[in-house]
């Protein structure tokens, strides 16, 4: 155990344009290779895409998505005895974002298409409308901590 005194919780910055923490937190997942400009371009491109085609505010279809696809359970493997059990357990907020945004980026990144803005614009408009690979992704989540619930003592 560390006699140190624990660390203080950083606040994650917002981003220029929209002034929001989470779409910082989504530009720095977009992020490769250290080029944060790149980021910032291929997430504002997604932005202005997404603005044509719903012909409404980009950030509340953001939100939308990020809603829709945030978990609120998942599975985490314990061991007990000889066995390795898979429990579900309750995430707390930020996990869940973070895990909403990765799960949208991963679903965007494995779609085809020309670019990556074309991409995110297309998966953040299927998640604020309940489909597509980051909704999958939670729904399948649910359903292993569903289907596990019974070993929710060994928490």
């Amino acid at each position: 155990m560390s006699r140190r005194s624990t660390a203080k919780k950083k606040t994650a910055k917002s981003d220029p344009i929209y002034r929001n923490r989470v779409v910082h937190m989504l530009v720095n997942r977009i992020l490769k290779h250290g080029k944060k400009s790149l980021a910032y371009q291929i997430f504002y491109r997604a932005m202005k895409k997404t603005q044509q085609e719903t012909e409404g505010n980009p950030l509340s279809v953001l939100r939308q998505a990020m809603g829709r696809v945030t978990p609120y359970i998942t599975v985490k493997a314990r061991r007990k005895g000889a066995s390795t059990h898979r429990v579900p357990i309750e995430i707390e907020s930020t996990k869940a974002t973070l895990l909403a945004i990765r799960w949208l980026l991963g679903a965007s990144r494995k779609r085809s298409g020309r670019n990556m803005a074309c991409k995110l614009s297309s998966e953040l408009i299927d998640a604020a409308k309940g489909r597509g690979g980051a909704i999958r992704k939670k729904e399948e989540t649910h359903k292993m901590a569903e289907a596990n619930r019974t070993l929710a003592h060994f928490r």
